[in-house]
């Protein structure tokens, strides 16, 4: 049997960072080298979660690993931040999370204190959030062949009846609504490894976000086309996906994305765009005209969505980009990430 490997390794012969950030390269790894590998109808989907059939019932199926340094950070540490992203995984399809599963990659002499915390951080998360962890697993590598602890965590919810959610369902005439403020955990996690103080104590915003989908769910029904947490890669890279996967155009108003002033701040003395800054307590909701406002509405009346606002509308022209429109007035493109702009960060 001959095998021929599609991904230009003449290019890349060996993994770099940003396969991993959310961009260009970690599209390209997934295109050139897992999707072919592994091609199935589930896979294709194209969605942080798979969409199965069993016996009439539709279940939403995800997985995710966890390598956040440092691990313990303001407003969480790696064992919450494993069970509040796998959730909102869940969440993002449309679905009520039923079950959790944790395995742990353990290096020889972490310390056993550090690892009770990482643990009870789960336990919280999960009780906080309402849903077991079922089962799991445990390994341990040599001193020296890992950080600490890595988390990779799998979930499985029910979609109910008469909702969905694809990122294909973008529809032209569509807006686009955030629940807050973006940039958040991103920049939490650069001042907690780099020791940046701000005025006002910047904390992560990792949260559950499944209580504030059910609201949006309760409100627009089957006219919420697309939901989609903005993690790595930031607001920038996860609408550029839904774009191409819709082959829609996306325009957002620079002017109504939320950026609290520490984060503008923050980004600026770093080099950085807050569009492209991870989060971990953010939904993107793109629904139909009609029920904008009462979705809106809905997340405002929810705690993590009191800051919720519209930020862009779906649009035919320029199918599989993303535009802003600035407070100028003027029109840019923004770019899918090219590089890694902070490594480590869930």
């Amino acid at each position: 049997m001959t095998f021929t490997c599609p991904f230009p390794i003449q290019d890349y012969p060996h993994v770099l960072l940003a396969h991993g950030g959310g961009g260009q390269l970690m599209h390209m790894l997934l295109e050139k080298m897992f999707f072919p590998a592994l091609r199935n109808p589930f896979l294709e989907q194209g969605h942080d979660a798979a969409m199965l059939q069993v016996k009439g019932a539709r279940l939403a199926f995800t997985t995710d690993a966890f390598v956040v340094h440092p691990r313990e950070f303001p407003g969480g540490n790696i064992g919450s931040l494993a069970v509040y992203g796998t959730v909102n995984d869940l969440a993002a399809a449309g679905a009520r999370p039923l079950a959790l599963a944790a395995a742990f990659i353990l290096e020889e002499g972490f310390p056993m204190d550090d690892l009770w915390r990482v643990v009870q951080a789960m336990r919280e998360a999960a009780q906080r959030v309402g849903v077991p962890i079922v089962t799991g697993d445990t390994k341990v590598v040599e001193r020296g062949k890992g950080d600490g602890v890595f988390i990779t965590t799998t979930g499985v919810g029910v979609i109910p009846p008469g909702i969905e959610i694809s990122p294909q369902r973008a529809r032209p005439g569509d807006v686009v609504l955030i629940n807050g403020a973006i940039g958040i955990h991103g920049i939490a996690i650069m001042a907690a490894r780099e020791g940046l103080e701000f005025e006002r104590p910047l904390e992560s915003d990792s949260a559950p976000l499944h209580d504030l989908v059910a609201r949006i769910l309760e409100a627009g029904g089957e006219h919420v086309h697309v939901l989609r947490d903005p993690t790595r890669g930031g607001l920038a890279s996860a609408l550029h996906e839904i774009a191409r996967s819709a082959q829609v155009g996306i325009e957002l108003e620079e002017a109504a994305i939320p950026v609290w002033p520490e984060v503008q701040g923050a980004c600026e003395l770093l080099g950085l765009d807050p569009l492209y800054v991870a989060n971990e307590g953010k939904m993107l909701a793109i629904v139909a005209p009609e029920v904008a406002d009462a979705v809106l509405g809905a997340m405002r009346s929810h705690p993590l969505g009191r800051e919720a606002a519209r930020i862009g509308t779906v649009v035919k022209d320029h199918p599989g980009q993303v535009y802003l429109r600035t407070r100028i007035g003027g029109l840019q493109v923004v770019h899918m990430l090219s590089g890694e702009q902070l490594p480590r960060i869930c």
